[in-house]
């Protein structure tokens, strides 16, 4: 049934509904062959942010295998655009997938896609960004409460400041729904505490963006003035890092960032950058992984997710919400190193010896 209504779809696009009855009457399958192979989708948004090629992907695909031996994954990255990620999700429905989970590079932009998925009869799972459209399940931490987070470590390392301390707001980019409950969830920190100098919402969060953005509220703020920096993630950071660096601003303001990444936790241990907010990529992509393969398999998703998110429009979608964990110099050890997503040598070259030493990363 659910092949007969896909390609339906799939069909009245190419020629006629009368066309696409027919093709059902004569048994038409999908592209997975039949029997309990499936085919899933799996688009990524960028190769901007370190994560998706370096953990999520590989995470995912080994996942999906343990879950289904004989499933195929379907690889794409959009690398930021839209109208290229649009194009993937639209190959994966000509081609009849069985599932796609979808990391969007623009929410509302994939809406049309994500709706022609559904007509086909093919489920989409959000995965780290809620995605608009009629999506089948959601995977991703508390978005809000990351921001809340990375508000709050901002207070404790400006402490000495109080109200007077003044920051730079470097958001991400807000066609992503998480930027959106990231500053959200930080200014519901921060607005009333510290002063905001300047704020950018930076474009395809980009670190270049960042770096120019930072450049200017420097040249507009003074290079003395700037008391702390909230960055939304760790490439936010890090380009904020460079510019106040060229701008030889010293000592540096406390930095926030998000994701854990290598370069990131070796900031944190040089110095350089504050915090990062580490979101454990295995349990995001065990819980990615067992969504999108039941949602292959027509099983339904309750087993999975424990909770739900109400998408605009009112409909209800399981979810799986994880719980974000702060990460500063204090607290490497009990985090990203216990879990076993880096080791002490990884985080600790030679350069870093002296500051590792004082972090007690031995």
């Amino acid at each position: 049934m659910k092949t007969c209504i896909r390609d339906a779809a799939l069909a009245m696009t190419a020629v006629s509904t009368a066309v696409a009855l027919v093709a059902c009457g004569q048994g038409a399958g999908n592209s997975s062959g039949g029997g309990n192979s499936r085919t899933i989708g799996v688009l990524l948004p960028d190769a901007t942010t370190a994560r998706w090629e370096t953990q999520d992907r590989p995470l995912l695909d080994k996942k999906i295998k343990e879950l289904c031996a004989d499933c195929t994954i379907e690889h794409a990255n959009a690398r930021s655009d839209v109208a290229t990620q649009q194009r993937q999700m639209e190959s994966l429905i000509t081609r009849g997938v069985d599932a796609i989970l979808l990391v969007a590079v623009n929410a509302r932009s994939l809406q049309p896609e994500v709706r022609m998925a559904d007509e086909a009869g093919i489920p989409v799972i959000a995965y780290d960004r809620l995605a608009e459209g009629p999506i089948s399940g959601y995977v991703s931490f508390d978005a809000v409460e990351v921001g809340r987070l990375q508000g709050r470590a901002l207070l404790t390392a400006m402490a000495n400041r109080g109200a007077s301390g003044q920051i730079v707001m470097m958001n991400g980019d807000l066609s992503d729904p998480n930027a959106v409950s990231f500053k959200e969830g930080a200014l519901s920190v921060l607005e009333g505490r510290v002063k905001i100098g300047k704020s950018y919402d930076t474009r395809q969060w980009r670190m270049e963006n960042a770096y120019t953005n930072m450049s200017s509220a420097i040249s507009a703020l003074g290079a003395g003035n700037i008391d702390g920096v909230y960055a939304a993630n760790d490439s936010l950071a890090a380009g904020c890092i460079a510019a106040l660096k060229a701008n030889k601003v010293q000592p540096l303001p406390p930095v926030t960032g998000q994701d854990a990444e290598l370069a990131a936790v070796r900031r944190i241990v040089a110095g350089e950058q504050y915090m990062t907010v580490y979101k454990p990529f295995e349990p995001e992509a065990s819980a990615g992984a067992a969504m999108v393969v039941a949602a292959a398999r027509g099983e339904s998703l309750d087993r999975i997710a424990a909770d739900q998110v109400r998408r605009p429009g009112g409909h209800v979608v399981p979810a799986v919400l994880l719980t974000p964990v702060p990460v500063t110099v204090d607290t490497i050890k009990d985090t990203v190193v216990k879990d076993g997503m880096y080791m002490i040598q990884q985080i600790c070259p030679p350069r870093l010896d002296a500051a590792c030493n004082r972090a007690g990363l031995t």
